[in-house]
Order: C-alpha cells, then structure tokens, then sequence
C-alpha cells in the first residue's frame, strides 16, 4: 500500500502545504494500513518520533470516508497537563476536514462541559478517571455522548498498563464498549518497550476478533551516538553549583526524583541567579501551566521537574537533560534521553549528577542493562481485585441497578474477576455496599458512607491521594502540602518551600483545609510523604556487574570502567571515576565472580549479597524465617541473616524454602484503595501477591555461593 496516497485528499494537502511535509516518518507510514484497515494496534517510537500522527491522519480520514458523526475516536492520556497541550494540535488537524477536537477532565468548567455535551466533538480527550466521571454522572447520558463512538486511542500506554490504573481503564473500556453497542478499535502509542506483542494482547482485553498489528520500524541509525555522562557531586548544593555554571545559554532540563527536591534545588538555582521554573504533582495546575510556558518560550533557563514530565508534554526544544541521581528504570532513562536530540546535528544527551554513592552504583547498573539493550516488559500487577470491588459499584451507579445474577455480563477480563467473582459480591452485598431487592442490587448504605461524598467522585480514581491542604496567596492557588509541614513545631514563623518560592503562614483553616500564605524574601521547608519505587532483578544485577569491573555496554567481568573502557558516547568525570574506585574498594566483600556471596563477621549477623531486586529480596525475606532477620531493613541488594548462621544454616533453609508471600502490614493495606470493599483475607492477599518476586527469588537460590568470612 502506498501510505501517503491513501489518506485522505484533504490530509494529503495539509500535510504538503500547511506542515510543509515532503513524506510520512517511517512509523506513520507502518501505521496507515492495519489502522485504516481497523486493526487493533501498538504504535511503538521514541519521544517526538511521530506516534500522535500515526495514529490521528489514518483515523481523520476513516473519519471522512466512513463519515463518522458525533464522538467517534476518544482519545485517553495518564496526565491532565498532556491533554492540554495535544488538544490545539488535534483540533488543527481536525479542522483540516472540517471537524473537531475537544478535552474533558478535572479542571474542565461546567460551560465548556455543556457545550461538548450540545455540539459534540469528533475526537473527545479524557482520563480514565475523567471517562469513569463521564459513565457515572447524573448530569451525562453516555448512551447519547458515546453512541458514534468507534475508536479508543491510549496515548503513553505504557504509563498505564504497569500498575492498577490500567486495570481500571481495561475495565472501563468494557463497560463503554457495551454502552456504546460496537466492538471497539484499540489503538495504543507507546515509547519503547520490552514486550510489546504482550502490551497490544493486554490492551486489547478479553473476548475480541479484531486483528492486532504492532507498528515498530526499525530505530533508524542515529547521525551522532548519544552523549551521556555521569559525574558524582556529592550534595544538592554541588549539582545546583554544577548546573548554575555549566550550559549557559541553553535549556535545560533537570528531573529529580521528589517534589522536595524539586522545590529544594529550584530554590538553590534562583539563588544563584539562574532562571528556574518547577512542575511537580503539587503544584497548582495554573502555577505549572506558567512554569512550562515560560520554559517553553525562555533561551537560558532551567526547568526541575519529577516524572511529570517525562511523558510527551512538549516544553520546547530542549538543549539538554540533566538527571539529578538516577530513574529506577531504564524506560524511564529513555523517556528522558528522548526529550533532547531533536534539532539536525544535535546528539541526545543526559548528565547524570549523583549526589549519593547508592544513585552513582544504581546509575551505572542501570546504563549497564541500557546499553546491553535492555528495556523493563511492561507486566500489568497481578489480582486486581479491589479494582473489580469499584468496578462493580460504578456499574451499579452508571446504570443505577445491576442484576445479580448477570453482573459479569459486562466484562470479558478474565484477570480481573477470576475466582474470587462471587466471593467479592457476596462481601459487598453482606456488608451493605449493596442492597438486593428480587434478583437487583442498589447501592447500599455502606457504600454511601464510604464513598458517597461529592456523588461518588472518589470512586472513580484508583489511587490513593494523601491529605493536603491547599495552599492559597490571596485567591491565587499555590499548589498543596501535607499535613506535616503545617503541624511540626516551628522557631518564628512558619515559611514554605513550594514552587521555588519561600511563603510564610498567616493561617490555617483546618476544617477546610486550606493554608494562606503570603511571599517572603527567602528560606522555609519543603516535605511531602511517599513511598520511592524499587529496583528490579536486572538493574541490580547491572549493579552487581559494574562492581565486578564491567562498562555500562556489557563488557566482561575484570574490565576496569576507565575512560578507555566506557563505549562511546558514555562519559565518567574523574570526580564519578574516583567515586566508583572507592565502591568498588567498599563492595570487595559484596561481590564475587564466583557466585553470591554469604559474609559472615566473627561476631554478630551477617548479611547475604543477593542482587536480586527490592522484590525478590522481599520473597526471601519472608520465606526464610530461619536465617533471614525479618526486623532488619532489606534493599535490592542484600539481606541481613540472623546472629550466630553460618554457612551450612543457609545452604539447609534453600534447600527447604517454604515459599511466602511478604507481609502485608495494616498501613500498606490503607493503602490498597477500595481494599475495604474485600473481604480482608483477599485484601492481604491481594497486596502480597504485589510485594514479592518469587519466580527471581528461586533463581537466586540455585545460584552458586561463596562464603566470605571477616576478620
């Protein structure tokens, strides 16, 4: 088939004469096909590479051909903040064939919600949260929005598909599929992935017939090899001393892994008179709307930011990325790299300024697996069964009663419900989160009390959000804080950190919580709670590599990670090679290429140096009571045993594992969103079966040992 010729005339005309296009990129052209052909698809291709367009100039000119009316392609993003920025661009292109493009979510007003209700648009942007808020609303008839609905596209799919908001999307599809009486066409974008015929199998759900086709051209060779390097500061401070005399004049990028950072090393910069900007979760949605804007349109600035934005929101051309420590993933790593690279000529770089000893070794591990060409599968969480728990009572909202008995009608995700089916109903009708009359379930008063507040608005996120207060200077928002801050004991006055500005507090309405603030010159503390993700098997043994004397690229064991020995494109500064001299020296102990080792000191506990992962660690934890300390803290790199075991302890407790799930304690089950709507056995069980890895964790225990025993 020829691609180009296939769109439609009026696209074909645009994409000459308004985008000045002399072709299509190769993954537009892969894509024209099995879409126009109605396909289920992945469209695979790095940060800028295309995918939005891959996607939308084959489902515009189905649009035309086919002359679809009303909401025919919904089109679902993770961020709020993303749909924003792609709306302009896909109401462009929409209006090239005289149709249009509109956004639905939180912080939509109720005007511009009545007006897409009346002149409903060709291509509706939403959440999953939003759609859900959509299904359940008394003040939407679904049936009516979503009856020419025809497609679903899943921007940044992969966002989605490794925790339980893609369980809830995957379920809400199937209640709108049924409510809009048609089989869907899935079509997911995706940055690179590690498994992607699996990805399109999970996106496409249950029972379907359509065809699935993954479009991923080959990586075309890059002009320039990447520049990456890796330098070791030693304190936030140093990297703000770093950035702040480095790149002047360029745009620069700097992803940090907590809003306190964020807040602690965009105050650092502006001291030292570098233009900075923020964007983080707590940030007000106006205060991160400016700070990108003005990033987008600055030369010589910085902009810090968490994972926010590592996904496709576009701020500009970047000169460069900088990363304060190190992501966990190597997706993540690659999000990142991707956002500079784009202008002719210009090679895609990152500096990696690792403020710990842990960040540079999880750095180097994680390079070490990149450059192997490695990338994390994206594995949906196993059980979800306190999304079928909120699945069931938004049914019963969205269609105000559900039948007993005909109740699984509605989904064909074999994953979601399972086994536990019946069991799950059976607890909500026992406790009153449903009431039955006849062969019909209401919802009951348990369910009021839970989760009645505002209609129901809390059902229809499946994540947990910590209390915050929200955080007002006069009637502008701010963005929020935790309790914590507004609640420690203080010399003088209270000052915040938030949005790189200090804020002092003049009061606190605890009933509604909100906190006014007024400017002050400088000073004040930034905080919030959270939990940091942990490091998979591979990474830590890329860790465990680079200490055995391995380049990020793979090279064997006893190779000396030297300038000389780093593959092109991978850069230590004498300051990171100097520190990577001194874990080496610290890790003798830790490390052997003979097999894992078991050090045991003459007096007290010893420790076994797995590499296996914050997961399987986690397994063998549990499931070796009789050696491992179950009170000592793990990582992803080694257990602590208990005093006085010895070699032939450990190698009797591996030959007898009892395997466990990881305990669950009563705070990380609070966590578990809707787990009060389980029976509790099945909440415990459901959490645990998240904790572990065992499949990693009996692999470690075949593997060889060496005892080490200290002086």
């Amino acid at each position: 088939m020829d691609a180009f010729a296939a769109l439609h005339p009026g696209i074909r005309h645009h994409l000459v004469n308004s985008l000045r296009w002399d072709g299509l990129r190769p993954t537009q052209e892969l894509a024209v096909e099995p879409i126009l052909a109605g396909d289920d698809a992945l469209v695979i291709a790095p940060t800028a590479g295309g995918k939005t367009e891959a996607a939308t100039f084959p489902l515009l000119t189905a649009m035309a051909e086919q002359h679809w009316r009303g909401v025919s392609v919904l089109y679902v993003c993770p961020l709020r903040a993303l749909l924003n920025n792609l709306q302009p661009r896909l109401h462009g292109y929409a209006q090239w064939l005289g149709r249009s493009a509109a956004v639905w979510h939180g912080d939509v007003g109720q005007s511009a919600r009545q007006r897409i209700l009346r002149e409903r648009p060709d291509i509706l942007l939403t959440t999953p949260e939003s759609l859900e808020a959509m299904l359940v609303s008394t003040k939407v008839d679904p049936r009516v929005l979503f009856s020419g609905l025809r497609v679903v596209v899943v921007d940044e799919v992969h966002a989605f598909a490794g925790d339980d908001r893609g369980w809830h999307l995957l379920a809400v599809l199937e209640r709108l599929t049924r409510t809009a009486g048609r089989d869907l066409q899935r079509i997911g974008l995706s940055a690179t992935v590690g498994n992607p015929e699996q990805l399109l199998s999970w996106l496409q759900g249950g029972a379907t017939s359509r065809a699935a086709t993954v479009v991923s051209p080959p990586a075309p060779e890059a002009a320039l090899p990447p520049e990456i390097t890796v330098d070791y500061v030693g304190s936030l401070d140093n990297a703000a001393r770093v950035i702040a005399a480095l790149h002047r004049g360029e745009k620069r990028l700097v992803f940090v892994d907590s809003r306190r950072r964020t807040e602690e090393l965009g105050a650092a910069l502006r001291e030292r008179g570098v233009t900075t900007f923020l964007s983080h979760s707590s940030l007000s949605a106006g205060e991160r709307r400016r700070s990108e804007e003005a990033f987008a349109e600055g030369r010589d600035c910085v902009i810090v930011a968490t994972s926010t934005l590592e996904l496709g929101i576009d701020v500009g051309d970047l000169d460069r990325v900088i990363q304060i420590g190190s992501p966990n993933t190597v997706a993540s790593f690659l999000q990142r790299l991707g956002r500079t690279g784009r202008r002719a000529g210009v090679a895609r770089n990152c500096l990696f300024l690792c403020v710990e000893d842990d960040q540079l070794l999880l750095a180097l591990g994680l390079l070490h697996c990149w450059a192997s060409g490695w990338v994390e599968p994206i594995t949906a969480p196993p059980a979800p069964r306190h999304i079928a728990a909120q699945q069931l009572l938004a049914l019963c909202l969205q269609e105000h009663r559900i039948g007993g008995a005909t109740w699984r009608q509605w989904w064909s995700l074999p994953d979601l419900f399972g086994a536990d089916g019946d069991a799950i109903m059976e607890f909500l009708c026992a406790e009153g989160y449903f009431e039955r009359d006849g062969e019909m379930l209401y919802i009951g008063p348990e369910a009021e009390r839970r989760f009645g507040r505002r209609y129901f608005s809390d059902l229809t996120a499946v994540f947990s959000a910590p209390l915050e207060f929200l955080v007002l200077a006069g009637r502008v928002e701010v963005g929020t804080v935790g309790t914590d801050l507004l609640v420690e004991k203080v010399a003088g006055p209270r000052v915040l950190l938030l949005g790189g500005r200090s804020w002092e507090v003049t009061h606190v309405d605890w009933q509604r919580r909100r906190c006014f603030v007024e400017q002050v010159g400088s000073g004040g503390k930034a905080k919030w709670s959270g939990l940091g993700g942990g490091v998979s098997f591979e990474v830590a043994r890329g860790m465990r590599s680079v200490l055995l004397g391995a380049d990020p690229r793979g090279a064997s064991p006893g190779v000396s990670l030297t300038k000389r020995a780093v593959p092109p494109g991978v850069t230590l500064t004498k300051r990171a090679a100097g520190a990577l001299s001194e874990l080496r020296s610290s890790h003798v102990d830790a490390v052997s290429p003979e097999g894992l080792v078991v050090a045991l000191p003459p007096e007290g506990s010893g420790r076994w140096w797995t590499w296996a992962g914050t997961k399987a660690n986690r397994t063998l934890q549990a499931s070796l009571p009789g050696v491992v300390d179950p009170k000592q803290p793990m990582d992803e790199r080694s257990l602590r045993l208990l005093p006085g075991i010895g070699p032939h302890e450990v190698s009797r407790a591996l030959s007898n594992v009892r395997w466990r799930d990881p305990e669950v304690t009563p705070a990380a089950l609070a966590g578990l969103k809707f787990s009060a709507a389980l029976p509790r056995e099945l909440a415990i069980r459901t959490l645990a079966e998240r904790l572990g890895d065992p499949a990693h964790a009996r692999s470690v225990c075949a593997e060889p040992r060496r005892v080490v025993r200290g002086d």
